[in-house]
């Protein structure tokens, strides 16, 4: 029995990986030990732990990391605190592997204590650019510290090989949110509405905005500009939905929140959970933001977005995904295009079966053995 750690720090992360989670936890070979850290431990992000025990998972371990500032102190303080946790858990409970997805801050130091420890990790999402987010330095760098990576497009593979990373040891899989939205059983558009509160009736959005990481102070700025577009459209509902931990993210909340409370044709909802947020992706008009979610949930759902600023910056998109300035007439003029989009969805991420390959992929190398040792693989015609 080999036993496979699973970290997740965040709602969005956590959505993902429920498909892996759930095909670790029934392999008969595989031992699962999911932790459960940063803002699912926090009330002021609700305290999604708990959405977690719902779904029936058993938590192995609990590590408390978040700082009280979100700014770039209170950041380097929570990977400061994420670093020990992990250490000490993995020097403690060591497992045979640890799966890291993504590029939050939170993982880098996952993968600092998996290494020091000697623990092979396995990275999913590698090979992205994401030009506006410091999540494209730390998505690197778990890559570089990684022994096998579950890339989601062949680009990306391709790209992973450019860094130095053994082809033998890089796969494209597609990606694990298409799986859920292909296997999950998503509420009707009726439901959504008297679920969530949305007028019945009214075309509405879902809205997802995040700080711009790798941009200094322009949040306010660029959420101000967003609002000014979605004032531009009476008749259309803007369901929004909470930012993220990221440095500026309270400062997001508070004004997209403000934004709401003031406007007939909106709500603020902290947290809808994966279900809940699919449900509302898929029976949306559009999206709206600068989240990832546009980028993968979206296409694959068939629903059009509106790609906003340089956060996503470098990623392959879809043709329904229109991108933006962060200016209110760009916006505007964006919305207006997605809206009248037609809904088709994309296989641009993959099959659905993601979680199947990850599960296969491992046991094989598994079986035969990860050698922490990596050498650097040189492109054909370096010297």
């Amino acid at each position: 029995m080999k036993t496979i750690a699973v970290p997740t720090a965040t709602r969005a992360e956590y959505g993902q990986l429920i498909p892996l989670i759930k095909r670790i936890a029934a392999d008969d070979e595989l031992d699962l030990d999911l932790i459960v850290t940063g803002t699912h431990l926090s009330n002021k992000h609700g305290h999604t732990i708990d959405l977690i025990r719902e779904d029936g998972f058993d938590i192995a371990h609990e590590i408390p990391i978040l700082d009280d500032d979100n700014g770039p102190l209170g950041v380097s303080l929570t990977m400061s605190n994420a670093l020990r946790g992990f250490a000490e858990c993995f020097h403690e409970d060591r497992p045979d592997l640890v799966v890291i997805l993504g590029d939050r801050t939170e993982m880098l130091p996952v993968a600092c204590a998996a290494l020091n420890e000697r623990i092979p990790a396995a990275h999913i999402h590698g090979g992205e650019v994401t030009a506006g987010a410091v999540d494209e330095s730390i998505r690197h760098a778990i890559t570089k510290m990684s022994h096998l990576h579950f890339a989601s497009t062949e680009r990306y593979r391709q790209r992973i090989i450019q860094l130095g990373e053994a082809p033998e040891h890089v796969y494209n899989v597609g990606a694990l949110s298409v799986e859920n939205i292909r296997s999950a059983k998503l509420i009707g558009a009726e439901e959504v509405r008297s679920d969530i509160g949305i007028p019945a009736g009214m075309p509405f959005a879902v809205v997802t905005f995040h700080p711009v990481t790798m941009e200094g102070d322009t949040v306010k700025g660029q959420i101000d500009e967003l609002c000014a577009a979605m004032r531009e459209y009476g008749d259309i509902f803007f369901l929004i939905t909470g930012s993220n931990a990221d440095a500026g993210g309270d400062t997001a909340n508070t004004l997209l929140r403000s934004f709401a409370d003031d406007s007939p044709n909106a709500m603020f909802v902290q947290n809808l959970g994966m279900r809940r947020y699919l449900s509302a992706a898929g029976s949306a008009a559009f999206l709206i933001g600068n989240s990832s979610s546009g980028i993968l949930e979206g296409p694959a759902l068939g629903t059009p977005s509106v790609n906003i600023g340089d956060r996503q910056k470098g990623r392959i998109m879809a043709k329904t995904v229109v991108s933006c300035p962060a200016v209110a007439g760009a916006i505007k003029e964006a919305i207006g295009k997605a809206f009248s989009m037609e809904h088709i969805p994309s296989d641009l991420f993959g099959d659905g079966h993601t979680s199947e390959k990850i599960v296969n992929i491992i046991k094989q190398n598994l079986a035969d053995g990860i050698t922490m040792k990596k050498g650097f693989y040189d492109l054909e015609g370096i010297r």
